[in-house]
């Protein structure tokens, strides 16, 4: 065959062979003889390494290794292996012509003569910096974000194994839980639970959840290792490969033990202020009320007194007269408790002696409570005395007593106890610092639910029947208590009976020489009596209460003058200055009572005044002016006249 005919029919098999390493532009493929030369050098070689094949044929291959890699003779190393064992492979880096490194897989292959003679190696490397830096790159972040999981301490960040078993534990697991990693891992997570929640399945209801929606989140009580218990808040999320397979579970656990706490703190301030707004406002209203009540029966008790007054003769009008007159005096019970409830009720403290006081109405008490109930009284040696009003503090302690032998249907006990108490900063009752004396009235009866409990102190609130209570009986006993200075307490457990408490301030005892001395100082001199004839001027701003006053004081024998205000009151004792006496209601539009009294002390300082209210609201009046509660019979009208004229 000529070369004509060769050209025709192609390269040969060695040359096609060469043209396909030629072709490879990505790996570096070359060969070379059995002392480890370069003998031949493809595209890829020259773009990898940087040699033009005249630069690099003949020379020794280690000229590729770094120098650290020469020195360990790692060239020689895999010569010697692809030669002994048929293949040497390895990743490491390797040096181009101008120095720089890369990241390389090389694969050394002997190449053996057919008489078994080894003529050389052939040599394939790649560039791998790029998924190198790509690993690099992943390690540097996985071992970020170990160090991010491993430095929260506010969490507990672990994962568990597809069957719930511990695989990684960080420091915010160790702090919460009590664990140290290599006491926790490899153990289940469900001894974090408390023995009732494994009992009832939880901790594999919380695996079957995440498992089966991604995801499960609840809050519930947890288990430390020294066996305490805490709040938690729980996330469990599945964490799956790429082709759906389960590989385990993230669970984030966070201790909210201590903003739960400040939560129901938060609550029970907010409950706090509300109770306090709410009873505010009904005493208000209570009081307002009470007042309009008080003028009402004013009218009523007056026009029975007087008329009871000329129908003397007359039994069976006298009987029913004086009923009514029973009747209005019931309701003038009712307004003193809805006043003492609104904080409105004059009161006048006194230093008491408990046991002596209840001691004074055991019998009253003994009667009012039947022969089912037994009293027994339990008071500390020394007891000190209270800061009371004697007839509220004894009214308050048959009110508490009567509810509870109401709840007691079927009889039972009642302990009556007192002892000395005193209340720190910070004291869980709230009062002001100082001595108190706690009296305390225990049943043996039915308790109160929660519900019942919140509202016992709400005026006109009541579980008994229709008819049978008022429902003022403890609101009446908690508004004396705030006005005192002191408070009421309720300790009620249904089915366990109930103590309801009142703490009152405190007064220490004194001697009993001092007692005498005190007491001889404040006894009244006798003052004589003064029947006489008064001209009275008589100022209300109710023409119903107005006429009852004026009924009462002309039935007395005295010549009145009326003003439905201050003003005219004012022109009144301008054009007339016989006028013996004042008698002026205190809430008036305009000017008041008590401002009204001022004008007249300035201009007519001798003119005595007498100052009727029913709603004093707590207002500081002129303490020298003598005061009339309303609503008052005609016989107080009388005394208080009587009182003025001898002082």
């Amino acid at each position: 065959m000529d070369q004509s005919d060769q050209l025709d029919a192609g390269p040969t098999e060695e040359g096609r062979y060469r043209l396909l390493v030629d072709a490879v532009t990505d790996y570096a493929i070359f060969m070379l003889d059995p002392s480890g030369r370069v003998i031949s050098w493809n595209p890829g070689a020259q773009r990898f390494k940087g040699y033009q094949e005249a630069e690099i044929l003949g020379q020794h291959f280690s000229v590729f290794y770094t120098e650290s890699d020469r020195r360990a003779e790692l060239p020689k190393h895999a010569l010697a292996t692809a030669e002994t064992e048929g293949r040497f492979e390895n990743e490491g880096w390797r040096v181009r012509q101008d120095g720089s490194h890369f990241w390389a897989n090389v694969v050394i292959d002997p190449i053996w003569a057919s008489s078994g003679e080894l003529i050389g190696f052939a040599k394939v490397t790649r560039d791998l910096t790029e998924r190198k830096q790509a690993e690099a790159a992943l390690a540097r972040s996985e071992h970020q974000f170990r160090l991010l999981v491993q430095s929260v301490t506010d969490y507990a960040i672990c994962m568990l194994d597809p069957e719930g078993r511990v695989s990684n534990w960080n420091q915010g697991a160790q702090r919460i839980k009590g664990y140290a990693p290599e006491e926790i891992i490899g153990q289940h997570f469900s001894r974090f639970y408390t023995e009732e929640d494994r009992a009832r399945g939880e901790p594999e209801r919380g695996l079957a959840i995440a498992r089966t929606t991604g995801r499960f989140e609840k809050e519930g009580c947890r288990q430390r290792k020294d066996g305490s218990l805490f709040i938690a808040h729980v996330v469990i999320d599945a964490i799956r490969s790429e082709d759906g397979t389960l590989l385990g579970y993230a669970k984030v656990t966070r201790d909210i033990t201590e903003s739960r706490e400040t939560q129901k703190a938060l609550a029970r301030a907010r409950e706090a202020l509300f109770q306090s707004q709410k009873m505010e406002s009904l005493g208000q209203l209570t009081g307002g009320i009470a007042h309009d009540f008080n003028n009402l029966l004013m009218v009523i008790l007056g026009s029975l007194n007087v008329a009871a007054g000329h129908l003397q003769n007359d039994p069976k009008a006298t009987r029913l007269l004086n009923n009514a007159i029973k009747g209005a005096q019931r309701g003038v019970s009712l307004t003193q408790r809805m006043l003492t409830f609104a904080r409105s009720q004059d009161l006048r403290p006194e230093a008491l002696e408990v046991p002596a006081l209840v001691h004074g109405m055991a019998d009253m008490l003994q009667r009012s409570l039947g022969p089912q109930i037994h009293i027994e009284t339990r008071f500390s040696m020394k007891l000190d005395a209270v800061m009371a009003d004697p007839n509220q503090l004894e009214l308050a302690l048959l009110n508490l007593m009567v509810n509870a032998r109401d709840a007691m249907p079927e009889g039972g006990n009642i302990i009556l106890s007192a002892n000395n108490e005193i209340v720190t900063p910070g004291h869980a009752m709230a009062l002001e610092p100082g001595p108190y004396v706690r009296l305390a009235v225990t049943d043996t009866g039915q308790g109160m639910d929660e519900t019942t409990k919140a509202k016992a102190m709400d005026p006109f609130f009541t579980t008994k029947d229709l008819g049978e209570g008022t429902g003022l009986g403890l609101s009446m006993v908690h508004g004396m208590a705030e006005q005192l200075a002191g408070r009421l307490h309720i300790d009620s457990h249904k089915g366990q009976g109930t103590t309801v408490e009142l703490w009152l301030p405190a007064k220490k005892h004194e001697s009993s020489e001092g007692q005498a001395d005190l007491q001889s100082q404040q006894q009244p001199e006798p003052r004589e009596r003064v029947e006489q004839s008064l001209k009275i001027l008589a100022v209300d701003d109710d023409s119903l209460v107005l006429f009852s006053m004026t009924a009462m004081l002309e039935d007395l024998g005295h010549q009145v003058i009326e003003a439905s205000d201050a003003s005219e009151a004012i022109e009144i004792l301008k054009q007339d200055d016989s006028v013996d006496l004042v008698i002026t209601d205190h809430a008036m539009p305009k000017m008041t009572g008590s401002e009204l009294a001022e004008a007249i002390q300035q201009r007519w300082p001798h003119l005595p005044l007498i100052l009727t209210s029913g709603y004093t609201e707590r207002l500081q009046l002129p303490a020298y002016l003598p005061k009339l509660t309303k609503p008052f019979s005609q016989d107080a009208l009388k005394q208080a006249l009587q009182n003025l004229l001898t002082t």
